[in-house]
């Protein structure tokens, strides 16, 4: 008989504890997941996994050190605890770890809710491969696709228990569907590839397989025969699909662990505008069916709706527990852990405010400049918000598109992107980071 998750943290526990450790915590994973990928109409690669993986924390005073492995025998978590303890007491002293106060812990961590699972059962390996035959029919079927590189369907489910010394011990079910397609259109060099994609909770939420064949393939076809742009300072559009990365970058430099480290260039900006005054950052942990929600955290801290920008304000940073006391401050319930490594923050479920106007009439206001469809490698400077990136899309001319472009670099300071981003209306609310099309003006491109 499989050993439920809650006993092996039980049992992690109580090896921690005979091994010597004074507190300790424990996570436990087991999950399954399926991926087909068809190719030229025919199966191509079908691959099935199951895993149950765990790991340890154990703390000897203020000092800690972290253990895991997939091996559930017995005589294996004692091997591991006594690992553990042995490699805490050489361990530098940290005064910020340690575990939550019992009175600071979640009290309801049903997850039922939140519709984290799709109680639909497991799908047949058969439907899976259907579903990517189609998408690959679809983009096959669009004139000017060559061929399609992939086109895969997959599905997972992952089962997932935190217990702790303190008292803490709760779990819950996530599953995931999704289905991908890349196409291929043009021939040599001349070849140009885009794809599209969807990935749901629920599998009745996932778009169809046809809409999305048919969004890879002319994506492709948009890409052809592109130019370099010219060298100057332009407006630039960041489409829904990669818009997301500029909330990205200001995620990053608002988590405690950057701010705590000093390396953050919004690290003197609390209580400052950061955004446009119309727009909000807001997370929120309890959406229903979205990827990234939980009703608690790593550390067992009940998860909250906050705002992390209010009206264009800063007004606060992601922490846990670890970088809450390093700043004086208390924990957002945002820790965040694998098996091998203590929590670390992390965001859930974010949505910006959306604008009025729909990414072809941001075409059309922003006169001459680029749609970037596509960006390529980073040199982001964390302390000073430099931004440069390699991007690839559309030209816009008089407010209509005209041609491809590629090898293109655009450049900025984030610090003052954000401040000046113009939002679309059409972020996708599924996903866990709900961004629409963002316009920014004057920025520098490096083209011909």
């Amino acid at each position: 008989m499989t050993q439920s998750l809650q006993d092996l943290t039980d049992a992690l526990l109580t090896a921690a504890r005979k091994a010597g450790a004074d507190t300790a915590d424990a996570i436990a994973l087991r999950g399954t997941a399926l991926n087909v990928d068809v190719r030229a109409g025919t199966l191509e690669q079908a691959e099935r996994s199951e895993a149950t993986d765990f790991g340890l924390r154990v703390l000897v005073g203020r000092r800690q050190a972290s253990v895991s492995a997939s091996d559930t025998r017995p005589e294996t978590l004692a091997t591991l605890a006594e690992r553990a303890v042995a490699m805490a007491r050489e361990a530098p002293e940290d005064p910020y770890a340690g575990l939550a106060d019992p009175a600071q812990l979640a009290r309801d961590t049903d997850a039922t809710a939140l519709e984290l699972a799709d109680p639909a059962d497991e799908p047949d390996p058969a439907n899976l491969q259907a579903r990517a035959e189609a998408a690959e029919a679809a983009a096959q079927a669009i004139k000017g696709v060559s061929q399609v590189q992939s086109a895969s369907a997959s599905y997972s489910a992952r089962d997932v228990h935190i217990a702790a010394s303190n008292g803490f011990a709760a779990g819950y079910r996530r599953t995931g569907t999704s289905l991908s397609c890349v196409a291929i259109a043009g021939e040599g060099l001349g070849m140009e590839r885009d794809y599209d994609g969807d990935s749901r909770t629920f599998a009745a939420d996932l778009r169809s397989a046809e809409e999305i064949g048919t969004t890879a393939g002319t994506r492709a076809i948009e890409r052809l025969d592109p130019r370099k742009p010219p060298t100057g300072t332009y407006p630039v559009l960041f489409d829904e699909r990669i818009a997301a990365s500029l909330v990205g970058h200001l995620l990053a430099a608002v988590s405690g662990a950057a701010i705590a480290r000093g390396s953050s260039f919004l690290r003197d900006a609390l209580g400052e505008q950061v955004l446009p005054q119309a727009l909000s950052l807001i997370e929120d942990p309890h959406r229903p069916r979205a990827t990234a929600t939980r009703p608690f955290d790593a550390e067992g801290l009940p998860t909250r709706r906050r705002a992390i920008v209010e009206n264009g304000v800063l007004t606060g940073w992601t922490l846990d527990l670890a970088n809450a006391r390093k700043l004086g401050l208390e924990s957002t319930a945002n820790a965040v852990r694998g098996t091998s490594a203590p929590p670390s923050p992390s965001n859930w479920n974010i949505a910006l405010t959306q604008g009025t106007k729909s990414r072809a009439e941001l075409v059309s206001d922003m006169g001459t400049g680029l749609l970037v469809t596509s960006l390529i490698g980073s040199t982001i400077n964390p302390n000073t918000g430099d931004y440069s990136r390699g991007a690839s899309g559309l030209w816009v001319e008089n407010g209509e598109i005209t041609h491809a472009v590629n090898e293109v670099t655009i450049a900025g300071n984030l610090r003052d992107m954000l401040l000046r981003i113009i939002p679309g209306n059409d972020a996708r609310p599924h996903l866990s980071r709900v961004v629409p099309s963002l316009l920014l003006e004057g920025m520098t491109l490096a083209g011909t």
